[in-house]
């Protein structure tokens, strides 16, 4: 079977519809997927879905501080790497609404995922010009299995943004790459727009410097894009505004760096599990099996049952097909001059190729890192941008399938074949099958998330009515109770054993440990309650014990 991929006949390079046209089927059917997937993610947080927990909450007290004015933090609290972005863009929602909110935090990464949503539309319309792909690719990410949502919901830092902001540069390299000074012309020569698309591509590049380096190979597999077709253009003023613009985007991570001559890269590997060991059968099982299942949403929360894991071995056919037919499309001279409003096909080959790389560079860094073996459920989180290069990785299959379904034009190089293109036409019906699946489940979890968001809400009121102002729990319950509170019940952590454990915003602990007599949490049945149960049989009348649903409160005498 030839594994080059001729482009079809509306691909990248043809003009665009008229101004003004009317949208017509597609248009509106790729308009109920946006309000769909939006619409989706509203409901789940409206519903306080996905879960929270401690570190999100972590996120939002950042928030607190900056609406606040009290505080006005570059890292995550209690870490020297991961930019607090959310938290700054989540300040203000909390000024207009007078108090921190779990929805509050969240709306921001509702917004950044709708963002990523008509980014990602509007970038594969840029490098295929085909509206009905464009179609299936935001029906595929209006999906949202338990992992997909939780990344681009949970306010934990980085990877809500991550996405959007890698969809913005290739946009931007396409338009830059596509209208460069030697094919300049009075309709696509515009000088000052130019500047400003280059200074926002180096800013953004900045920013993602300073918020998380996950997103750093789609960066630079799309900077070296924009080297190789704008290198002329680099030598002199546009060079320099790119770099003071990337210099102002990573301005917060800069200025630490040189007044505390911390070096955030050391934190950074010893989050990848560098200061830890695994077998690298764990490592290749998590990187390579679960993980492009798990983190490109086709599994139920949790967990991957067998046959949801045949994503793991497609994956890297599709890489290779879609890079191969990216390289040969790249090596094709362009037919001539590009109209206004179109794409190159050699810079559309080029992106493609740029989006495939960096999913191959994400997936080599994960696979050897030790957290893909030590954790693999939790850290598939790492693999979020993988959905960055869903158009690239898509377009192959979605060519041969069109071609079989009877569109004009006929592949005459082989892949034309009835066998092929039915291979083409399942492998798309199963993505869109499990994703759905998956997005099933992902929602069916939402009445017990609620629950369990009601029983924490009780907890925070008992509390308030007891009059109880400092308390000592584990790290899952402290830094989710205070934020719940508005700092009204400050938390300090304390580990199974009764010891001070990993206190994030140290402040908290001084404050508990001068308070007089700080009460206990406990969630119900965990070794912290046994602990504390234990400590009231040995010494009856030390502790008074209120019990609420799922939540047990010792309080001192």
């Amino acid at each position: 079977m030839t594994v080059g991929v001729r482009e079809q006949p509306r691909g990248a390079g043809s003009p665009r519809p008229r101004p003004g046209a009317r949208p017509g089927l597609v248009g509106w059917l790729t308009g109920l997927a946006v309000l769909a997937g939006v619409g989706y993610r509203l409901w789940l947080l409206l519903h306080a879905a996905p879960p929270t927990n401690s570190d999100e909450a972590t996120m939002g007290l950042a928030a607190l501080h900056i609406a606040r004015g009290e505080g006005f933090p570059v890292w995550f609290y209690g870490q020297q790497y991961m930019g607090t972005l959310e938290a700054y863009l989540a300040a203000p929602v909390f000024a207009v609404a007078g108090g921190p909110s779990l929805l509050g935090l969240r709306l921001p990464t509702l917004a950044l995922y709708a963002l990523f949503l008509l980014l990602t539309r509007r970038l594969t319309l840029r490098l295929t010009g085909d509206r009905w792909f464009g179609l299936l690719v935001v029906a595929l990410l209006a999906l949202g299995s338990d992992r997909i949502v939780k990344n681009q919901l949970i306010a934990g830092g980085g990877y809500p943004e991550m996405n959007a902001a890698a969809a913005a540069l290739a946009l931007l390299a396409v338009n830059l790459a596509t209208v460069r000074p030697e094919r300049r012309s009075a309709h696509t020569w515009r000088p000052g727009w130019r500047l400003a698309r280059w200074a926002t591509w180096g800013f953004l590049a900045g920013l993602m410097l300073w918020v998380d380096p996950l997103v750093l190979p789609y960066v630079a597999a799309i900077g070296a894009v924009l080297v190789g077709f704008c290198r002329r253009e680099l030598w002199g003023a546009t060079g320099a505004l790119l770099g003071a613009a990337a210099a102002l985007g990573a301005a917060p991570l800069l200025l630490h760096s040189l007044l505390t001559g911390r070096n955030p890269l050391h934190a950074v590997l010893a989050a990848g599990g560098a200061n830890a060991s695994a077998g690298w059968a764990e490592r290749l099982h998590g990187g390579l099996v679960l993980g492009p299942s798990l983190g490109m949403g086709f599994c139920s929360p949790g967990r991957c049952a067998t046959w949801q894991l045949w994503w793991a071995l497609v994956l890297p056919v599709l890489l290779v097909l879609a890079g191969v037919a990216a390289w040969r499309a790249l090596r094709t001279p362009d037919p001539g001059p590009v109209v206004s409003g179109a794409v190159s096909p050699r810079v559309g080959a080029a992106i493609r190729l740029a989006l495939v790389l960096a999913a191959v560079a994400t997936l080599g860094a994960y696979t050897v890192s030790s957290s893909a073996g030590l954790t693999p459920v939790e850290s598939s989180r790492y693999l979020s941008c993988l959905l960055i290069s869903l158009p690239a990785l898509l377009w192959p299959v979605w060519t041969v399938a069109w071609h079989g379904l009877g569109r004009s034009g006929t592949d005459r190089r082989g892949l034309g074949s009835a066998l092929t293109r039915s291979v083409a036409v399942v492998a798309l019906a199963a993505t869109l099958g499990t994703a759905a699946h998956a997005t099933w489940r992902a929602a069916d979890t939402v009445p017990a998330t609620r629950a369990a968001e009601a029983r924490h809400s009780e907890l925070v009121s008992t509390l308030r009515q007891l009059g109880v102002r400092h308390v000592r729990a584990g790290y899952w319950t402290c830094n989710r109770l205070t934020f719940a509170s508005a700092e009204q019940v400050v938390c300090a952590v304390v580990d199974d054993t009764l010891r001070p454990g990993f206190d994030r915003y140290p402040a908290y602990r001084r404050e508990v440990d001068s308070a007089a007599a700080p009460a206990w949490v406990a969630p119900a049945g965990s070794p912290l309650a046994e602990v504390l149960d234990e400590r009231q049989r040995v010494s009856p009348g030390s502790l008074d014990l209120v019990i609420i649903e799922g939540w047990r409160i010792y309080l001192p005498r």
